[in-house]
């Protein structure tokens, strides 16, 4: 049976996910969304070829509901939708730090909620996007989520216990790359090399390095000793990130990401 999904907040990871179901062979007909300004609506209808619609009307007429506005939205976007969901629609939201009780108890009783949390490589297809069951979610309602986001990158399952530890990890992961980039970048400068081919030299080395983790199976360990000889140059790097505590920072920098996302969770934005 042919299903239609509605979202809600089409900005830039909700028409990420919205492309990336049409190329999976969704039909743009059996899609929604929503936005706040017509000019958008257009540009998607041009686009993709999807109806623009009121947030109650994808309510009442869609199987499935991605809710992919702020954090901050939310509640409000709740109470709009909250007449006219049944308990039979599957909510799917993608708002950080939004659990799946807050959700649920601005449903009806009985409605299946998903939590996932994207990062911003879903933009260009590699995201990882890990999903939780909320209290009345089945595995066909996960298998659906996995689907959808799917089409954007990998996806994982985790228990919602551990949604703070993974918005830490990946949800926020990408920026902690970013920076690491841009620092190398900065020292790459500092060493004499003008910045357009400091940043070439670093990003391949990045992209090399991760599909190198990805497809080689072989533990990160392993990798950076292949490359670290006895008394060479990579082992002189190593020890002055040691010896500035990296390795610490970068822990302290996750558990920190957990916490405010815990804080965010909790209400306390």
């Amino acid at each position: 049976m042919t299903q239609t999904v509605a979202v809600l907040g089409t900005g830039k990871i909700g028409e990420a996910l919205l492309s990336g179901m049409i190329r999976a062979g969704w039909r743009p007909a059996d899609l929604l969304v929503t936005t706040r300004r017509s000019e958008r609506s257009e540009e998607l209808h041009t686009r993709y070829g999807v109806e623009s619609v009121s947030n109650a009307e994808a309510a009442k007429s869609a199987d499935i509901l991605i809710l992919a506005v702020k954090p901050q939205d939310m509640g409000k976007l709740l109470d709009e939708l909250a007449p006219h969901v049944s308990a039979d629609r599957l909510v799917i939201s993608a708002a950080a730090g939004i659990t799946t009780a807050f959700i649920e108890d601005r449903l009806t009783a009985g409605t299946p909620v998903v939590r996932v949390m994207p990062n911003t490589p879903v933009l260009v297809d590699e995201g990882m996007s890990v999903i939780s069951a909320g209290h009345h979610a089945t595995g066909a309602h996960l298998t659906t989520t996995e689907e959808i986001f799917g089409g954007v990158g990998k996806t994982l399952r985790v228990p919602e216990s551990q949604q703070d530890a993974a918005t830490a990890l990946s949800g926020s992961g990408p920026a902690y790359f970013y920076f690491l980039v841009e620092a190398m970048t900065d020292a790459g400068i500092l060493l004499g090399l003008p910045r357009a081919q400091a940043h070439d030299l670093i990003v391949q080395a990045a992209i090399g390095a991760a599909v190198m983790l990805r497809d080689s199976g072989e533990h990160p360990v392993k990798l950076r000793e292949a490359v670290t000889s006895p008394a060479g140059t990579t082992i002189s790097a190593i020890r002055e990130l040691e010896n500035h505590g990296v390795r610490a920072a970068l822990i302290a920098a996750l558990e920190a990401a957990r916490d405010r996302s815990r804080e965010l969770a909790s209400g306390n934005g």
